[in-house]
């Protein structure tokens, strides 16, 4: 029994005088690294969150790639300092991360377009954006969707990856402090055109709202298939925009009517036509031809 316990002392004893150094030395360089892995990824951090330019969504996503890249260099160095052959480690790591990488290619091209969303910042917070013809007032920003919601209050969730590869119209942002106003009347073509642009200009210059640089545009521009289209086109301060094009509408359609001009409208008349005969040679059941009048 003692000659067994003496051959694992000795066992035991030439293990550690081959590996106890090696051991040691992965120790210390596993807490050095660790150590030094979380003091630089702090230190990101907070240089980070001096960054103004930056979103609040982004800036804790440069310490933590940091601290994680330190803390892989530190396993390899370990590694390598137990004969462990770090190159081939090194080349299953990338095949195991291209093999995810092409697992999550949809996810990780919503991550692609989230950073390039918050780098250029086309939008922020609470900023209405027009997106493939809907209106989207932002809610938050993040690596993987945008949260928002519809003017009329449900909620939505817009992956990056469409967000970014459409055209983004940010309607709460304009190189000035106004926008325009466009809208189309239609009159009779046997209205009188002057009485009726007198009173839309009449209209545009007793609103407030209305701008008067630029000058407000008031014309005829196209004669359509019933009806002498009169193009309304007036500017107005940006926060302003939508209450007074609501209320130049109702003006627009009350004034024209008081002035006795005609908005036309679709209208088709139908004419029943009955076969000649008696009544008993006719057709029981005379089919109605439509012809259309088109507008009044």
């Amino acid at each position: 029994m003692n000659e067994k316990a003496q051959q694992l002392s000795d066992i035991f004893t030439g293990m550690l005088a081959a590996y106890g150094m090696n051991v040691i030395g992965a120790i210390v360089t596993l807490i050095f690294g660790f150590m030094v892995a979380r003091w630089l990824g702090n230190l990101t951090h907070r240089a980070m969150q001096k960054a103004d330019k930056l979103d609040a969504v982004f800036r804790p996503l440069p310490g933590k790639v940091v601290r994680f890249a330190i803390m892989v260099f530190t396993v390899i160095a370990v590694l390598n300092r137990f004969g462990v052959e770090t190159t081939s480690l090194i080349a299953l790591l990338g095949a195991a991360g291209l093999a995810i990488g092409l697992a999550l290619q949809g996810t990780l091209s919503n991550v692609a377009a989230g950073v390039m969303i918050l780098l250029f910042r086309p939008f922020k917070i609470g900023d209405a954006v027009k997106l493939n013809g809907e209106v989207y007032i932002v809610d938050s920003l993040g690596l993987f969707a945008c949260r928002a919601h519809l003017p009329d209050g449900p909620t939505a969730f817009l992956p990056n990856s469409r967000i970014w590869g459409e055209t983004i119209v940010n309607l709460s942002v304009t190189d000035q402090d106004m926008r325009r106003i466009d809208e189309h009347y239609g009159i009779g073509y046997g209205d009188d055109i002057g009485a009726a642009l007198t009173i839309l200009r009449d209209i545009a210059a007793n609103e407030a709202r209305v701008l008067a640089t630029p000058a407000p545009m008031i014309k005829v521009d196209q004669l359509g298939d019933s009806s002498v289209n009169i193009l309304f086109r007036v500017w107005t301060a940006r926060t302003d925009w939508l209450d007074t094009k609501l209320d130049l509408i109702q003006r627009c359609k009350e004034g024209l009517e008081a002035g006795g001009i005609t908005i036309p409208f679709p209208q088709r008349d139908v004419h029943l036509h009955t076969a000649p005969g008696t009544p008993a040679e006719r057709d029981p059941y005379p089919v109605p031809v439509a012809q259309s009048r088109g507008l009044a």
